[in-house]
């Protein structure tokens, strides 16, 4: 644990977002041209085809590729932030709401996407006064100050803006009655709400800082640095995923709209293809997609199981981890260790009382299947849980996108691949898409209500745990993520300080020789 929050604090000090971003701040970024086994494989592939054929929706990786640089393409110049909902980087590749539509924009426009991070906002604003930006893609709320000096675009999702402090800390009931400081980001819708408190509540004391951003300050709650700030409710869901010790308190401001700024001036035609853009990505679900991929699967948080797994990466995972690595194969390998926790929280003796057992708890006649032999032995467990969901994954039909494919593989090693086929044929007849997980996961649950499952051909099945049991993964997960960059930044950070060192003792030594 000690461990882990000195990783964190360091990252703050290093990073100042959630994931460690590799680009420097104002710095472009140029992005290029970016399967339990069911018994009737046939009537699956008919249901995949059938889902090709009358599915019109263009897949997310369909609308989210960049077409190729070419020095006559135009370029579409996105001024950014880094943060887990807008803009990070990581050995996986870039992610992010903020970054994944403005991809889709690009590819939209025919124009190459050229993504510039900025230190904070008021950077953001100058870098659009000086036209070095076409947008401002920051995960930031439309506010009436902002829609003075800019063109607001459509609403990409909306959050509200909670007052957050740590647990411990005299719990607030209004805003209004603290009598401590509260912290916020400069430039800030959080700063505008502050100020139209402080007008009929001049006791009200609260300050602007320019040099942290919302993660850097909710890591100072955490740390006691601070005693209250202000965030979005999507950012306080992501982070207290790393920092349960945060807590809500008063909502200040409900369903905030968040969007995209575009110049006041000259901006006519811009504005104009970001709308058509927005109602075709609105309607072919891309929207909705990202909403489910990037907040869904946060709402819900435990308090202990959160604790326990940051205990865990610390003293359990080390035993286990190059064997996830070793048998992942084209899997992350973190999301293989994510499913191992869920399973068994990485204990090799595991057991429940419907016999299935072992780091991966494998059923008896599954272990067999795979040829493994012992299932107590966590390498065996690990390598037969690997091939068991390779196994799913190429099963899945193809019309389900490579960005969801392991959302599905994760529900049919949960209730099994003809549970989940049930689930599809359920969501395609009450018109959604059979193919993606945000449709399929509110479909799951209706396989326990007998109206639907006695229609089905494998019957009942406990829809809700499977996607309970998705979204536990995709958190740990996250966290894995998140833990492993730091790793590596404080690695190669380690190693620049060697270098350092080895280059300070080799000039002291040619200082003296000197003499």
């Amino acid at each position: 644990m000690k461990k882990l929050l000195f990783l964190f604090c360091l990252f703050l000090s290093l990073a100042g977002c959630q994931k460690a971003p590799v680009t420097p701040f104002n710095t472009e970024t140029v992005n290029h041209t970016s399967k339990g086994m069911s018994s009737d494989s046939s009537e699956m592939d008919s249901l995949a085809k059938q889902t090709k054929k009358n599915n019109t929706k263009p897949s997310l990786e369909d609308t989210t590729k960049n077409i190729p640089v070419s020095n006559d393409v135009p370029s579409l110049r996105v001024g950014t932030l880094f943060g887990p909902s807008i803009y990070f980087t990581t050995d996986q590749g870039s992610s992010g709401f903020d970054y994944e539509m403005a991809q889709s924009f690009a590819h939209y426009l025919k124009q190459t996407l050229v993504i510039k991070p900025y230190a904070n906002i008021d950077e953001l604003y100058q870098a659009m006064a000086q036209g070095d930006i076409d947008i401002i893609a920051a995960g930031l709320t439309e506010t009436p100050e902002r829609r003075k000096h800019y063109r607001i675009g459509p609403v990409l999702y909306r959050v509200d803006q909670l007052l957050v402090y740590k647990q411990g800390t005299s719990t607030p009931k209004k805003v209004t009655q603290l009598t401590r400081n509260i912290t916020v980001t400069a430039n800030s819708a959080f700063a505008d709400t502050l100020s139209n408190l402080s007008k009929d509540n001049p006791q009200l004391a609260w300050q602007q800082v320019n040099n942290k951003d919302n993660a850097e300050l909710l890591g100072m709650i955490d740390s006691g640095d601070i005693p209250y700030t202000i965030v979005n409710s999507t950012t306080f869901n992501i982070n207290r995923r790393y920092m349960p010790e945060l807590r809500a308190g008063p909502i200040l401001k409900k369903q905030q709209a968040i969007a995209w700024l575009l110049p006041k001036e000259n901006s006519d035609k811009l504005m104009s293809e970001l709308l058509s853009f927005w109602h075709q990505e609105q309607k072919a679900g891309v929207l909705a997609h990202l909403n489910e991929k990037y907040f869904a699967h946060v709402q819900r948080f435990d308090y202990v199981d959160t604790r326990a797994f940051i205990q865990a990466i610390d003293t359990r995972l080390p035993q286990y981890q190059d064997t996830f690595q070793d048998n992942a194969g084209d899997l992350d390998w973190r999301k293989l260790a994510a499913t191992a926790y869920q399973e068994s929280h990485w204990k090799p003796n595991a057991r429940s009382p419907t016999g299935v057992r072992g780091l991966m708890m494998l059923t008896l006649a599954t272990a067999k299947q795979l040829g493994i032999k012992n299932r107590l032995d966590p390498t065996q467990s690990i390598e037969g849980g690997s091939k068991y969901l390779k196994e799913i994954l190429d099963r899945l039909p193809d019309s389900i996108p490579d960005s969801q494919r392991m959302w599905f593989a994760l529900a049919s090693y949960n209730i099994g691949i003809g549970h989940l086929e049930d689930a599809r044929k359920l969501a395609q007849s009450m018109g959604l898409d059979p193919s993606a997980w945000r449709d399929v996961k509110q479909v799951l649950p209706l396989l326990q209500q007998r109206q639907y499952y006695k229609k089905t051909r494998y019957g009942y099945a406990s829809g809700n745990q499977a996607v309970h049991y998705v979204d536990s993964i995709r958190r740990y997960y996250d966290t894995l993520v998140w833990v492993d960059n730091q790793n590596m930044q404080l690695g190669d950070n380690s190693q620049a300080t060697q270098t350092a060192d080895i280059t300070d003792n080799s000039n002291n030594k040619l200082s003296q020789q000197n003499l």
